[in-house]
């Protein structure tokens, strides 16, 4: 009775001192467990919405209410009302402001703000109550470790508790024949993994900041781990990393797009070893190796630096920025500024490194012109135009939707969704005709399909009519009235084609002992490409002809719509159909674009 008398005292102390971080994830979880009850309504996707919504703000709000009761802590309680309702409002405004109101509008790009937000509040935690002068650096790395500690011990906690509840109902339902429902256990999971494992870690920090301040003896399992593990472990790392900056230099090539983050991770990863051993610098046994591996570990990342500076300007120079290639450029800076600030200040202090990182990524989310969305956006704009000028697509203004560019249509075309996604359709819309502006504000099209322009776009830009009367112009495409359907009586075998990516095209098939290779060159010409079908490497037919066929009375652009878009070919004793989704014709060169063939194949009778 007197353990339990304890517990509930500091269960009340826990509620008393962590109102907010306890509320914030009483919501996130009433929220889930609702959502998980969503297959026994109907679903209404705004309201899901709006859900997912609450959760996001919910989740945030747990570790942005932690970190601003420490900086209540820090600078008096008489402050801490004032501190927890601007926490509020930054939450209400995250929730009204950032997430958009409509869940379409809710896409992937999210994920460059959710992510860089959730860290920051993360940061926060680990640097709100020392970004006054005058608390020394023992304190801070105390208040962290314990925090780590603390948070592992709560991932053990949670993971046994949520077991043992977990079999605690299976033994009841099965033993007493009761019926908990069926979402009894994912419920208790997330009631068990949110605002359990909250609680408990909030036990485990009852008395604030000053008990995670308080000096502990340091651990012996977290000094074996990073002295017999960690660092060797890093060892092996740069020397490969080393090893491959040779590659490059005697190679004289540019490095692989991928180095960047190999290195950020073994940076980020050397950084938190030096952190995790830092108060071991004052210790007799580990002073002199904790001191070495400190000096050498940050004079040795200076060449992967240049390396990892080479690796990103190559893909902006290239490509220009991206959200992803910004971020990575933005780590570097940092990761530079850490180097800096520690190989030259002789009393360098570990808060700058979480300090400095939060305010890196607080200017990429705030800072105008500079922050990362607008940058991403305006550079990928002179991208953009500098395709379309490269490739003389621009016709006083506004694209020519005649024009066969091949391959360099993907990379217009994604630019273009880039763009679009991020909201710039008015910006789009000054290049495009505007006979096309309603028909993008309704589906919100590309323009572009695979080297050539979309059909749809091309229609009705030309009123149906082709643009120019000129054959090098004339763009038909055959399509299948059928779709997808297709009867397959009296044929033994039906084999779709498997596209493997490649200009070249090849699928081979195996018929009993009998092998049937179908090759061809995507957006082939009739004077360059092929089109064949060849039975075990010897017997071939050649398949250009018949496709010519099928486009021999059409001389206008357009769409055609054909009952039965096929070709038939003896192959030595089989009998093949193809059988196409689309087949495209453009130009006097007879360019030809081949979709989703199938092959219908018997033995001659």
């Amino acid at each position: 009775m007197k353990k339990l008398s304890v517990f509930l005292q500091k269960a009340q102390g826990v509620v008393l001192r962590y109102p907010m971080v306890l509320l914030m994830s009483f919501i996130m979880t009433s929220v889930v467990i609702y959502m998980t009850e969503a297959k026994d309504r109907q679903y209404d996707d705004e309201a899901n919405y709006i859900q997912v919504k609450l959760v996001i703000v919910s989740a945030l709000g747990i570790s942005l209410m932690f970190a601003l009761k420490m900086l209540a802590q820090r600078i008096g309680k008489g402050k801490e009302i004032l501190i927890q309702i601007s926490g509020l409002i930054f939450l209400l405004g995250f929730y009204f402001l950032v997430l958009p109101t409509k869940n379409e509008d809710f896409s992937d790009i999210y994920v460059f703000v959710l992510v860089p937000t959730f860290i920051l509040s993360h940061l926060l935690v680990a640097v709100a109550a020392f970004f006054r002068a005058g608390h020394s650096e023992k304190n801070f790395w105390e208040y962290n470790k314990n925090l780590f500690v603390n948070f592992f011990l709560t991932g053990i906690f949670t993971q046994v508790l949520t077991g043992g509840v977990e079999l605690a109902i299976v033994a009841i339902q099965q033993l007493f024949n009761v019926d908990f429902g069926s979402n009894v256990y994912l419920e208790t999971f997330f009631a068990l993994t949110i605002f359990g494992s909250t609680f408990i870690f909030l036990l485990f920090n009852d008395e604030g900041l000053s008990s995670l301040e308080q000096e502990t003896k340091y651990p012996v399992v977290l000094k074996f781990f990073t002295q017999f593990i960690l660092i060797p472990l890093l060892c092996i790392y740069v020397v490969i990393l080393y090893l491959y900056s040779a590659k490059i230099l005697l190679a004289w090539e540019l490095p692989r797009g991928w180095v960047s983050y190999l290195i950020l991770a073994y940076a980020s990863v050397g950084i938190l070893a030096l952190l995790l051993v830092h108060p071991l610098k004052e210790d007799e046994d580990g002073k002199s190796w904790v001191k070495i591996f400190g000096k050498v570990f940050y004079v040795a990342l200076i060449p992967l630096l240049v390396l990892l500076f080479v690796a990103i300007f190559t893909r902006i120079l290239q490509y220009g920025f991206t959200e992803p290639r910004y971020f990575v450029l933005l780590l570097a800076l940092w990761l530079a500024t850490v180097v800096l600030y520690f190989v030259l200040n002789k009393k360098a202090n570990i808060k700058f490194i979480p300090m400095s990182l939060f305010l890196f990524g607080l200017f990429a989310l705030i800072f105008p012109y500079f922050n990362v969305f607008s940058t991403s956006i305006r550079s990928q704009k002179h991208e953009f135009e500098k395709l379309l000028t490269e490739n003389d697509l621009l016709e006083n203004g506004t694209i020519k939707f005649t024009k066969y560019i091949g391959n360099t249509s993907i990379e217009i075309s994604e630019k273009f969704n880039y763009l679009n996604k991020r909201k710039e359709k008015e910006y789009l819309k000054n290049f495009l005709p505007e006979n096309l502006h309603a028909q993008f504000d309704n589906n919100h099209t590309t323009f572009w399909l695979n080297g050539y322009f979309n059909r749809a776009s091309i229609d009705t830009v030309n009123g149906g009519k082709n643009h120019s009367n000129s054959s090098e112009n004339i763009f038909v495409i055959l399509e299948n009235e059928s779709g997808f359907t297709t009867n397959i009586k009296g044929y033994d075998y039906a084999v779709p084609y498997s596209w493997t990516g490649k200009q070249s095209m090849e699928n081979h098939f195996k018929i009993n002992n009998d092998e049937i290779k179908f090759s061809f060159v995507l957006f082939g010409a009739r004077a360059q490409g092929f089109f064949r079908l060849t039975l075990n490497g010897d017997e071939t037919v050649d398949v250009f002809p018949s496709i010519e066929n099928l486009f021999e009375n059409h001389t206008e652009s357009k769409t055609v719509k054909v009952k039965d878009l096929a070709v038939e070919k003896d192959l030595g004793k089989y009998h093949i159909k193809i059988i196409f989704q689309s087949i495209s014709s453009y130009g006097s060169s007879k360019t030809y674009q081949i979709n989703a063939p199938l092959f219908l194949i018997k033995e001659k009778r």
